[in-house]
């Protein structure tokens, strides 16, 4: 089982665009993904990261004496892979957080993905917990390293994860990244914000409407090497025709769920969607690094996605 990245974000202190990325070739034929990280129009470094990849079983020739052939160099592709980690601790500190996150998340997935193949098939409560202590495990791993470098002191990260393995897929949440599902024409946040504004909702100290919800809004409850980190898994059955989102808070701080929503009905491809969204953040301020990812059923034109 190797990873085979799509869209590998290498950042540097310079803002990653869409123009920056070159253009790849889709991760499967029924799929259109892509994704973009740009630095804001106010913050002095980008600490967003993001992954997009699939995890796949390949057949290794050494040696043979049959001709070159397809079929010796075909890949099966066991699972989809998207992430997106929204670094804190300022500078290097988060830049560094949310890349280990992402680099070391992914190699326990790869593994608990045996844990998927080998089990119970209409018993996945084994893989679900597998996926939740592959994240405490990054997070250990974290608070280790900034514990040990006073530089990397405090570093923390969010961590979004969409794992979409046969007719189901898996969302592993810690923090306020989020992950939204266009369906049937309605948009439907599947993620909850790990956030303190939404811990007083819950415990009736405010409403949403207060203007409390906002000044604690950006107020982390769990983070990857936080103080604390709840990492949730959820179940979700992929549907055909469906639109999938994921986004760093750079987006949502900006763009509301209906603008959102308008841009994913739109008869476009991936690609132009994030650079739609990209663009509706930084018209309104760009306050925070911006990170986005669209994944939408290919359209047989090739160019344009259907919604």
């Amino acid at each position: 089982m190797v990873v085979d990245p799509y869209l590998w974000n290498q950042m540097t202190n310079q803002a990653t665009t869409a123009e920056t990325i070159a253009p790849r070739p889709s991760l499967a034929k029924e799929l259109d993904v892509y994704g973009l990280t740009h630095l804001g129009l106010v913050r002095q470094t980008n600490e967003d990261h993001f992954l997009v990849c699939s995890l796949q079983k390949i057949m290794k020739v050494y040696n043979t004496s049959l001709p070159e052939s397809p079929l010796l160099t075909q890949s099966e592709r066991l699972a989809f892979l998207a992430l997106v980690a929204d670094g804190v601790g300022g500078a290097n500190a988060g830049e560094e957080a949310s890349r280990i996150a992402l680099e070391h998340v992914t190699r326990y997935v790869e593994k608990s993905l045996q844990t998927y193949y080998t089990g119970d098939p209409d018993d996945d409560d084994a893989f679900m917990h597998e996926l939740e202590a592959a994240a405490l495990k990054v997070h250990s791993e974290i608070a280790a390293e900034g514990n040990a470098d006073r530089t990397r002191r405090g570093m923390a990260t969010t961590l979004t994860l969409w794992l979409g393995v046969g007719n189901n897929a898996y969302l592993l949440q810690v923090g306020d990244s989020r992950c939204y599902i266009l369906q049937h024409g309605e948009l439907l946040q599947i993620s909850r914000d790990q956030t303190m504004a939404e811990e007083f909702v819950e415990q009736g100290v405010f409403a949403r409407t207060d203007a409390a919800y906002k000044r604690w809004s950006n107020v982390l409850s769990s983070a990857i090497g936080g103080a604390q980190a709840a990492p949730t898994v959820t179940r979700v059955t992929q549907s055909l025709g469906s639109v999938g989102m994921m986004c760093s808070d750079g987006l949502t701080r900006h763009v509301p769920d209906e603008r959102i929503r308008e841009r994913l009905r739109a008869k476009v491809s991936s690609r132009e969607t994030c650079e739609a969204l990209l663009q509706d953040a930084l018209d309104a301020g760009g306050e925070d690094n911006i990170t986005i990812i669209v994944g939408r059923p290919a359209s047989k034109e090739g160019s344009k996605a259907t919604a």
